[in-house]
């Protein structure tokens, strides 16, 4: 099997996935007696079943020149070709839909951006189950792809930590998709390691959220959305109370940082040491204390001064929603509007998308800019400072520290900037469509962060994606796989020597 999956194009084995992956919303429409449904989506599957076989046929053993370009051809695809392929049965379930918008949802779903154009109550349960399942697997799609294609090209934050070209690694593992190996055997063999860690730690909370109260369908989808931070839930009610939030909330740190799930990380010891893991921890105890501080500051009003139980909870709401946002996933905590009430702030849109901005671990399913990168900077920028006090001082804790310090600094902030002129450029954009500054300023952060509930709970008055033209739902198509994919993977797939034979 390996061996077969190895010779077939990197794209044609993602079009195979999402064809199998049909056949589970078929098989759970069957079990619950929605046989319209299940038909669509079994006779999607055929059709792109025999379709997929007929081009697997043909470029079996298709030899590229440049694989590197290849494969990074293959994940622009994978989120722009292959949402086209899922959104058939999405749209012929529906029915009542136009094809444009059941392919914004799927793009919307893979990239794990969890921005929806419909209303819970519109959609099936099988078609709630399929947008959950898409974004499970472009969870999945993030992980593998991110350390066995992003990081032997020295992007996707791992440039921070290399001391090599970007977009050009020449180290070992480099050489295996730039040179001589075939990069479908990195992909087979490090799917193999991860889809089992992948698939039960989502079975996992599955579980927990069953013990918790939750219904099945709202439970696998919302641990399908945890592991994959897409924040996609089914529609059937809130959070399944404090136990499962507190669920929840220890699964969110898989998308803190990589060591979490990866054999880097092995022992707790090294966690603890993980700049990811000690940035976010900071970010999730700073922001909720700031917030429960500021009770005394700017919520007078709220007399629960004394009331304990209140003013607990209001701290954990705001804990929860803190590490949602970092991770890019964007649940709310149930106890998120005592939170807003007890800080005074009834609605603190620029600290959710400040989070979302920071986003999470690289190598993870998170958006944003990556705590990794961030850490380089406050590294760099403490040793500036340290240089003002000693200007012939020579920085300490080894080799790798410094390269970071130096190397990695330059590209973080090089990224930074590409990622701020990114905002700007979609901004731009979102107010050439008519849109109002406050409004081009959500969309904009909510698409290249791929955290889509910010469209609902960083602003008064939540922006609805179905009510808008389609030249919005393009640009915010546009900037979705732009974020999942991040610009300088763009940028080294537009290096005229990725072109040159």
């Amino acid at each position: 099997m390996e061996r077969l999956l190895t010779k077939l194009p990197f794209i044609v084995v993602l079009l195979g996935i999402a064809v199998l992956a049909m056949l589970v919303p078929a098989a759970h429409a069957t079990a619950i007696g929605d046989n319209r449904t299940a038909r669509v989506f079994l006779y999607s599957a055929i059709l792109f079943g025999v379709i997929v076989s007929l081009i697997a046929v043909a470029t079996s053993g298709l030899v590229v020149r440049r694989r590197a370009r290849g494969y990074l051809i293959s994940m622009v695809a994978g989120f722009t070709l292959v949402p086209a392929v899922m959104a058939v049965p999405f749209y012929e379930a529906l029915g009542t839909t136009t094809f444009a918008r059941a392919w914004f949802e799927m793009v919307s779903s893979v990239t794990t951006t969890g921005a929806t154009l419909y209303e819970p109550a519109r959609l099936s349960d099988s078609l709630h189950l399929w947008r959950a399942l898409a974004g499970w697997l472009g969870g999945l799609y993030v992980w593998v792809t991110a350390v066995a294609i992003i990081a032997p090209l020295n992007l996707g934050g791992f440039e921070v930590l290399s001391g090599e070209q970007i977009g050009e690694g020449t180290s070992p593992s480099a050489t295996q998709i730039t040179r001589v190996a075939d990069g479908s055997q990195r992909i087979v063999r490090f799917t193999a390691r991860l889809a089992p860690i992948y698939g039960g730690l989502t079975l996992a909370l599955w579980i927990g959220l069953l013990v918790s109260g939750e219904a099945p369908l709202a439970a696998v989808c919302r641990a399908m959305s945890t592991l994959a931070t897409s924040g996609i839930v089914s529609g059937q009610g809130g959070m399944g109370g404090l136990p499962a939030e507190m669920l929840i909330f220890v699964f969110l740190f898989f998308a803190v940082s990589r060591l979490t799930f990866s054999r880097e990380g092995a022992g707790p010891r090294r966690l603890s040491r993980d700049p990811e893991m000690q940035i976010g921890l900071f970010l999730v105890t700073a922001l909720p204390l700031f917030l429960f501080l500021r009770h005394w500051i700017g919520a007078l009003e709220v007399d629960d001064e004394m009331n304990l139980q209140a003013s607990l909870l209001a701290f954990w709401g705001a804990v929860f929603t803190t590490l949602s946002f970092l991770t890019t996933t964007g649940f709310e905590s149930s106890y998120w509007d005592e939170a807003q009430s007890w800080s005074g702030l009834s609605t603190p849109g620029l600290v959710l998308m400040g989070l979302a901005l920071f986003g999470g671990g690289v190598a993870t399913t998170a958006g944003g800019v990556k705590l990794l990168r961030i850490y380089a900077l406050y590294k760099h920028g403490v040793r500036e400072l340290e240089k003002l006090v000693h200007p012939t001082s020579v920085g300490g804790s080894g080799s790798a520290a410094r390269r970071m310090r130096r190397k990695g600094a330059y590209v973080a902030w090089i990224f930074f900037m590409l990622f701020a002129v990114s905002i700007a450029v979609g901004m731009m954009a979102f107010s050439l469509t008519g849109l109002q500054f406050e409004q081009s300023v959500v969309l904009t952060i909510a698409s290249l962060t791929t955290t889509g509930p910010l469209l609902t709970l960083a602003v008064a008055d939540p922006i609805l994606l179905a009510e808008q033209g389609g030249p919005v739902r393009a640009i915010f198509a546009v900037a979705m796989v732009l974020g999942r994919l991040e610009t300088l993977a763009l940028i080294a797939l537009l290096n005229p020597d990725f072109w040159r034979r």
